[in-house]
C-alpha cells in the first residue's frame, strides 16, 4: 500500500496548506513547541521525542530539522497519513501505527529508554476525558524526571461567551493571514479519494473508521480541565506558554528524581 515520492510530496504539501485554515499561527505554534523542547533537552546529546497524532509528519519534520541529533518516534492511527509521512519525511522519525489512548497503545512505540518530551499539536482533542486522563498517565510513566508534555491545540476557555470570543479572534487572525483561502479538511479528503494511488490506503482507513464508529470527535475540553487532568496524572507543574485566540500551547512538567520540581532544562 505504499505511495510514490512524488505523490507523497504533493499530498503532504497540500495538507500543509489545508491545515493553515485551522491552526491559528500554525508555524509560530510549531516554533514555540520546538522552543520548549530546546529548553527541556538542553545538554542532552540524543533526546528522545514522541510526536503524538503525527499525521503526515508535519511536526516531526520540523523537530528533526531543528534537532538533527534527536531520536523521534511519531505515532498515529491513520494509515494514509502515516504512509505519506513515512515516504515524504522518511528521515524525520520512526513512524508507529497505534491508537493513542487505547489499552496497550504505548507498547507499540517500542521505547527502550525514558522520553525527554511528548508532543502533540491539534491531535488529542478527540479523546474523551477518561481516555485523556489514561493517556496523560501513560505518558507520565514514559517521561524521565524533568521531562515535558507539550500539547498545542484549540482549547475553549470555559464559559460560552469567552469561548465564542477566543474562537472569533482566531478566525479573524486566520482571515488576515490568508489561511481561510486554502481548501478545507473535507475537500482535501474528497480530492484524495479521487487519486487511484491512494485507493488501498483509503480503503484501509475506511475499515478502521467503521470499526471505531461512534468514537472520536472534538470533545471541547477546556484548558483548565486539561491542566487538572495533567496534575491528576502526576505532572508537577502545568502552564500555557503561548496563546492566540483559543490556540494554546500547554506545557506539563514531571518532577525530578528527588520529588522536587525540576527546572525545565535540567
Amino acid at each position: 500500500m505504499g505511495v510514490s515520492m512524488g505523490t507523497a510530496r504533493a499530498w503532504v504539501e497540500r495538507w500543509e496548506r489545508q491545515q493553515e485554515r485551522y491552526a491559528v499561527d500554525r508555524e509560530e505554534r510549531f516554533t514555540v513547541i520546538a522552543d520548549v523542547v530546546e529548553h527541556a533537552t538542553a545538554g542532552r546529546a540524543r533526546p528522545l521525542l514522541l510526536d503524538l497524532g503525527c499525521g503526515p509528519g508535519s511536526l516531526a519534520a520540523r523537530l528533526a530539522a531543528r534537532f538533527p541529533h534527536a531520536e523521534i518516534v511519531a505515532a498515529d492511527m491513520d494509515p494514509l497519513l502515516l504512509e505519506l509521512g513515512r515516504t515524504h519525511h522518511a528521515d524525520a522519525a520512526r513512524y508507529v501505527d497505534t491508537v493513542i489512548g487505547e489499552e496497550g497503545w504505548t507498547r507499540a512505540l517500542g521505547l527502550r529508554r525514558p522520553l525527554d518530551a511528548a508532543l502533540s499539536t491539534t491531535a488529542l482533542h478527540y479523546l474523551s476525558e477518561p481516555a485523556l486522563l489514561r493517556t496523560y498517565r501513560s505518558l507520565a510513566s514514559l517521561l524521565r524526571p524533568g521531562g515535558v508534555l507539550v500539547n498545542g491545540d484549540h482549547f475553549p476557555p470555559g464559559a460560552a461567551p469567552c469561548a465564542d470570543l477566543t474562537a472569533h479572534v482566531g478566525r479573524r487572525r486566520a482571515e488576515r493571514t490568508g489561511g481561510r483561502a486554502q481548501e478545507d479538511w473535507r475537500s482535501w479528503w474528497d480530492a484524495a479519494a479521487r487519486d487511484p494511488e491512494l485507493a488501498d490506503l483509503l480503503d484501509e482507513r475506511g475499515r478502521r473508521q467503521a470499526a471505531r464508529a461512534g468514537s472520536g470527535g472534538d470533545q471541547q475540553v477546556t484548558v483548565s480541565r486539561h491542566a487538572e487532568l495533567l496534575r491528576r496524572a502526576g505532572f508537577a507543574h502545568v502552564a500555557p506558554v503561548w496563546q492566540f485566540g483559543d490556540s494554546t500551547v500547554l506545557v506539563a512538567i514531571m518532577d525530578d528524581a528527588r520529588g522536587l520540581p525540576a527546572p525545565v532544562g535540567t
